[in-house]
């Protein structure tokens, strides 16, 4: 039998707090939780998305290693990439709340799912392609956080190719391929290339 998905819950008034927590404790696999340590998933509820709500998310962000659902009765002028930066993996609509459809976002969620509503996709897509535009794109990186240099070496060095080998596969001298790689394991704080393939495989970005 799973262990059940223990829920720690953050409203801004009382009232939804104890609606979510009345909802939980009818629903089979779920246990609320009142300490943060215990917690595999925090809910947090606002009225509306306001400028406080970002520095909420982060206070939960710092205190916890779970993902966070955000449930809103107004989500207008969410920034999701500031949600997704604060592990918000899962975003609702208040009046979208049901026993059902909490349940199952909740175990998406725990389960490292994702769920954001549709009419929130458009958005979504919108806030990537700026980010690139304005961000990444004139800094010379991708949506990885790499460059296209740095995707190509460390490629290569996860096939066992060496620096003379690599190269010569990109045309480029060793010393350039030496310090790609010096310049990328510094800025993500790795120890060595098997480090910094490890990391790539894991995070997706090769």
């Amino acid at each position: 039998m799973k262990p059940p998905v223990r829920v720690l819950v953050d409203a801004t008034n009382k009232i939804s707090s104890a609606g979510v927590v009345e909802i939980l404790e009818g629903l089979s696999g779920f246990e609320v939780v009142a300490e943060p340590a215990d917690a595999d998933v925090v809910v947090v509820l606002v009225d509306r998305v306001d400028v406080g709500t970002p520095a909420r998310l982060r206070r939960w962000a710092s205190s916890t290693t779970g993902p966070l659902v955000l449930v809103a009765g107004d989500l207008g002028g969410l920034d999701l990439l500031t949600a997704v930066s604060c592990r918000v993996s899962g975003v609702m609509s208040r009046a979208g709340v049901t026993a059902e459809r909490l349940g199952e976002v909740l175990r998406t969620v725990a389960a490292n799912g994702a769920v954001v509503p549709p009419a929130l996709l458009g958005d979504l897509l919108r806030q990537v392609a700026r980010l690139h535009q304005e961000v990444l794109a004139p800094n010379g990186l991708t949506g990885t956080g790499l460059t296209s240099r740095e995707t190509d070496v460390l490629r290569l060095v996860a096939e066992g190719f060496d620096t003379a080998e690599i190269a010569e596969e990109l045309n480029y001298s060793e010393r350039s391929v030496k310090h790609v790689l010096h310049g990328m394991t510094t800025r993500l704080g790795l120890r060595s290339r098997a480090h910094a393939v490890a990391h790539a495989l894991r995070e997706g970005m090769i």
